[in-house]
């Protein structure tokens, strides 16, 4: 039996110092992707390709690691940022697991305005077959809520603390440059 689950997060942050310069570092792809992302958990693979191994997740008696290969990029003042393959470690062979990952984060004329949607498909592992489909895309759901969640929060903490810094260090005399 397949199982799919999704969640979907819609970020609208007002943004009161620098605003202007918002959507220039949007441009700096590698630099907010590391901020967005914990940086210790991303490769960088090439030019806005990167690995990302997400924290190890426990779902009933299972802990699964997904490493997945994302595709960002700037267009029009909107970064992007797509997943491109997903490997799962800790389920064993699983040929049908598929990760979609899509979402976008751009300046508007308040601040920073994004949304992220996450789905997965999967066949019921066989060590969960005891459990109700039901309950267990239930879980996923709130595995996915979760993890989009937690990116929000670091958009609100870690993004805009790396942004005020990235202002500071191109203000002439800084002694951050």
């Amino acid at each position: 039996m397949t199982l799919a689950f999704s969640a979907r997060q819609q970020l609208a942050l007002p943004v009161r110092e620098n605003l202007e310069e918002l959507a220039d570092y949007l441009r700096d792809e590698e630099r907010v992707v590391g901020a967005l992302l914990d940086r210790r958990q991303l490769q960088p693979l090439g030019p806005g390709h990167y690995r990302y191994t997400v924290t190890r997740v426990q779902v009933f008696q299972l802990h699964i690691q997904p490493i997945v290969e994302l595709q960002a990029h700037c267009h029009e003042g909107r970064l992007e940022l797509q997943a491109l393959d997903c490997q799962l470690e800790g389920l064993g062979l699983v040929d049908d697991f598929q990760l979609t990952l899509d979402s976008w984060l751009e300046a508007s004329g308040e601040g920073l305005e994004g949304e992220a949607s996450l789905s997965v498909t999967v066949s019921q592992p066989p060590l969960l077959k005891l459990i109700p489909p039901r309950i267990l895309e239930a879980t996923g759901h709130s595995i996915l809520a979760g993890i989009l969640l937690g990116i929000r929060n670091r958009v609100g903490q870690q993004l805009l603390a790396d942004f005020r810094h990235w202002c500071q260090e191109r203000q002439p005399g800084s002694s951050a440059a």
